[in-house]
C-alpha cells in the first residue's frame, strides 16, 4: 500500500470511527488490535485521534480495520482469504474463544459453551456453530484466524485425531494463547510447556471460570478479556445481563485504575443501567477503587463530554 493510498484509507476509518464510536470506545477497539492509546489529539475530535494515531500503525492492521467496518478497498491482507468473511458464529463485543476438542465430548461442550457466555465469552464450537448447507472445513478456518484465543479439550483419542493437532498448530503459528484442559490426558508436543487447566473433579460451571481466570491474567488476553466485560456490561440493554457482567468482573483482581475510571465514567450514558440492584452491584465493584458512589440522581442527561470540535 503506497503512503498516499494509506492515508486515505485512514481518512474513511477516521470518518467511519468518528460517526460510531465515543473516545473510549475508539481506545477500546483499538486495544483489542494491540494499537497503543492514550494519545491526545491536536484537536478535540475523533476524526484526528484516529489520523494522528494509525499512520504509525502496521498497514495490515489498518487494512484489516477498514475491511472488519466494510470500508471498501482494494488491499488484500496477509490473512487466509475465505469466499465469506462472514463469523456470524462469534457473538457481537464478546472475547472469542475456539474450542478444540473430540465430537465425542460435544454434549459437555455444548453446556460449557453455554457457561462461558455467563463470563462475556462467546465458544466457537464446530458441531454447533457450522451450518449443514455451508462447507465445515472452511467455516473453521474462519474461526481459526479470528479467534482471540484456542482452549484444547485433553481427553484420551484426543491425540489420533486428524484435525485437533492443526488446529491448535494454527493457534501457535498465530501466536495466540493456547489453554490445555486436562481431562485423564496430559498436555503434550508444541502444548507440552503449557501445565494446563486441571479438569478431573470439577463441573462444568467450575471449569468455565478456571478457562475465565487464566484468560484474564494472561498478558496474551487479559486486555481483551476485560474491555470484551466492560464494554458488554456498558451497553447492556437489560439489567439481569448487566448484574452478571458485573460479578464477572468482581472476579478480576487488580484492575486497572482507568478501567475504573472508563465504567464510573459511562455508566450514566445508558439509562438500563439506571436499576437500584444494578447500583448496588456496581458500587460494591468501584468501592475498592476510591472512586465516588453512584445515586440516580446522576443518569441526569448532561450536555455529552465527547465534543468533535473539529473547525469546519
Amino acid at each position: 500500500m503506497k503512503p498516499l493510498e494509506k492515508i486515505k484509507l485512514i481518512d474513511d476509518i477516521g470518518r467511519e470511527l468518528q460517526s460510531r464510536m465515543t473516545f473510549s470506545e475508539i481506545d477500546s477497539y483499538f486495544e483489542t488490535y494491540g494499537i497503543p492509546t492514550g494519545h491526545t489529539p491536536s484537536y478535540n475530535s475523533k476524526y484526528v485521534y484516529v489520523k494522528e494515531v494509525l499512520p504509525k500503525i502496521n498497514d495490515e492492521i489498518v487494512i484489516a480495520i477498514a475491511s472488519e467496518l466494510n470500508i471498501k478497498h482494494d488491499f488484500q491482507s496477509k490473512l487466509p482469504a475465505f469466499k465469506d468473511n462472514s463469523t456470524a458464529f462469534w457473538k457481537s463485543g464478546h472475547f472469542k474463544l475456539f474450542i478444540c476438542h473430540l465430537s465425542s465430548f460435544k454434549k459437555t461442550i455444548g453446556i460449557l459453551k453455554k457457561e462461558l457466555e455467563r463470563f462475556g465469552i462467546t465458544a466457537f464450537v464446530a458441531h454447533e456453530d457450522i451450518e449443514p448447507t455451508k462447507e465445515w472445513q472452511e467455516e473453521i478456518e474462519k474461526g481459526l484466524f479470528s479467534m482471540d484465543a484456542l482452549c484444547a479439550v485433553l481427553i484420551p483419542g484426543f491425540k489420533e485425531s486428524n484435525w485437533t493437532d492443526q488446529e491448535i498448530g494454527v493457534a501457535i503459528g498465530r501466536g495466540v494463547l493456547v489453554i490445555p484442559v486436562r481431562k485423564e490426558l496430559d498436555p503434550y508436543g508444541f502444548i507440552g510447556k503449557y501445565q494446563g487447566y486441571q479438569a478431573l473433579g470439577k463441573n462444568i460451571g467450575e471449569v468455565a471460570e478456571g478457562i475465565f481466570q487464566i484468560l484474564v491474567r494472561n498478558p496474551k488476553t487479559r486486555n481483551k478479556m476485560l474491555s470484551s466485560l466492560i464494554d458488554l456490561f456498558l451497553l447492556s440493554n437489560d439489567s439481569k445481563d448487566a448484574i452478571e457482567r458485573l460479578k464477572s468482573l468482581k472476579k478480576i483482581k487488580d484492575i486497572p485504575t482507568d478501567k475504573y475510571g472508563l465504567l464510573h465514567q459511562r455508566i450514566t450514558e445508558n439509562m438500563t443501567l439506571k436499576n437500584q440492584q444494578v447500583l448496588d452491584e456496581f458500587n460494591g465493584l468501584i468501592r475498592q477503587s476510591g472512586l465516588r458512589e453512584l445515586q440516580f440522581k446522576d443518569f441526569e442527561k448532561v450536555a455529552s463530554k465527547e465534543l468533535d470540535d473539529l473547525p469546519f
